[in-house]
């Protein structure tokens, strides 16, 4: 359908939620979860590019097994679209709002350190990248199924979303104790804004004519802040072409100046307490990533405000082979194109980060065992994303930590996490995978066969090298260790 291309259109005009496997493990890197929380080291350095890195991407309603569901990779169709009770499976698990999620992160410099018995300060720099698709599930539907289950209907699309930002994350944190049983801690982080697209969907309805057209009533504009230009075609004015602007750069210090300058400010702040009722028992509570970026740099506008149709095609037809995906793209785009306006003067506009709510309820009935309940709750836009976990820990001093997690998220409930940490020296480290696939299934490519998760919607790594001095909890550790 043609509409399923708006999307990939505005995103080619325009261009993760925190691991809960970590909250439990004694790193540095667990204060990004909850500013309250404290390793055992008294001092951490991060190295640029090495002590922190991170990627995540998440969606809840493709799974690999989902692409592949005959077993067959196939250079000349698509996968998904072979009727069957697989692809009945798949359109019946669509939820109202089916989205993607993608984040990643690069930690440039770390340091924290320990002032008496408890009193922690930290500063960090961060270069952060994150986007967000919400694609309605009846848009889906009407894409592969086609038009016959919706004609005469109007289907609501005001939920449809894009955002993507590009941004650099500049922390000072600090924690202490406030009693003998209650530490709190807060983190102020200054933002500043590289690039990003927002889409705004002011009101979207599609509705499927008798004769299988579409008419799509649409209040949408795409704000950018980023080095591009818009051209418009010569003969009718349209806009044809959107393209980087290579002339503001010819040298590498242009982009680095680009890149290191602070004309889109923003500002965020976490929140995070923890109390322990005694040695075995403890519960936390954090409000994390509450900010805001607002762009003024390099802004521009597209927008659509009126009622225009397309001719009613869908990614059927591509299957079908009644026409090329080539010729459904150019029938789409040809449709934007007379409907597209540029605002040649936008002002300023403001993205809110993402933000969590974190609570979590801890058991140690030995010193070095931690048995862990973790739910998180995350805010994108009007969506909210709920994950809980249960972990078992071993953490023994500052030279080794692991952990094995079990987290319901994202529709599933078969995400099995692992994380380990080792020290030698005043070297540490540690690499955590959230979603471990569980299960494995066979497909065919020509005559080759490959084993691939087949439940796998979630991908989730984060790993790097940190720089430990000290140990403020002087544990002894079994002998041998």
């Amino acid at each position: 359908m043609m509409l399923l291309l708006l999307t990939a259109v505005t995103g080619g005009l325009s261009k993760a939620q925190t691991s809960n496997a970590l909250y439990y493990m004694n790193l540095p890197q667990r204060t990004s979860l909850n500013p309250a929380l404290q390793p055992s080291g008294r001092t951490y350095v991060g190295l640029p590019g090495i002590s922190d890195i991170s990627f995540r991407i998440d969606n809840n309603f493709l799974s690999l097994s989902d692409m592949f569901s005959n077993g067959v990779i196939s250079d000349s169709t698509f996968t998904i679209l072979n009727p069957g009770e697989d692809l009945d499976n798949f359109l019946a698990g669509l939820g109202n709002n089916n989205s993607v999620e993608p984040q990643a992160a690069v930690q440039l410099f770390g340091l924290a350190f320990t002032i008496g018995d408890d009193l922690r300060i930290s500063f960090d720099i961060t270069e952060r990248a994150d986007a967000n698709f919400v694609i309605p599930g009846d848009l889906i539907r009407l894409g592969i199924q086609g038009n016959e289950t919706y004609i005469g209907r109007n289907i609501d699309m005001s939920s449809m979303r894009a955002d993507m930002k590009y941004y650099h994350e500049i922390g000072l944190g600090a924690s202490k104790n406030i009693t003998e049983k209650l530490r709190i801690g807060a983190r102020v982080m200054f933002l500043s804004g590289v690039a990003s697209a927002y889409l705004t969907n002011n009101g979207m309805t599609l509705t499927v004519n008798e004769d299988n057209t579409h008419t799509l009533d649409a209040d949408l504009s795409l704000n950018l802040s980023a080095p591009v230009i818009f051209t418009r075609d010569e003969t009718d004015g349209t806009i044809d072409n959107v393209r980087f602007d290579e002339g503001r750069f010819n040298e590498g210090n242009d982009y680095l100046s680009y890149g290191l300058g602070f004309s889109n400010p923003g500002f965020g702040i976490d929140l995070g307490a923890e109390y322990r009722f005694n040695d075995m028992f403890a519960v936390s509570a954090a409000l994390t990533d509450i900010g805001f970026i607002n762009w003024k740099k390099d802004r521009s506008e597209v927008y659509i405000t009126k009622t225009f149709e397309f001719n009613g095609l869908t990614l059927q037809d591509v299957y079908d082979e009644s026409v090329s995906f080539s010729e459904l793209t150019n029938w789409a785009i040809d449709s934007l194109q007379n409907s597209i306006e540029l605002n040649e003067s936008p002002g300023s506009y403001t993205t809110y980060l993402p933000f969590n709510m974190t609570a979590g309820f801890s058991f140690t009935p030995v010193k070095f065992f931690t048995a862990g309940l973790l739910s998180q709750t995350r805010f994108e836009g009007k969506q909210v994303h709920e994950a809980l976990t249960l972990s078992g820990n071993i953490n023994l001093g500052n030279a080794f930590s692991t952990t094995l997690a079990w987290t319901v998220a994202n529709r599933r409930y078969d995400n099995l996490g692992f994380g380990l940490a080792f020290r030698g020296g005043f070297f540490q480290f540690y690499a955590i995978v959230d979603n471990i696939p569980l299960q494995y299934t066979m497909v065919t490519s020509g005559t080759e066969r490959h084993r691939l998760p087949e439940n796998w919607n979630t991908v989730h790594a984060r790993l790097g090298i940190n720089l430990v001095f000290g140990n403020r909890e002087k544990e002894k550790l079994p002998t041998g260790f």
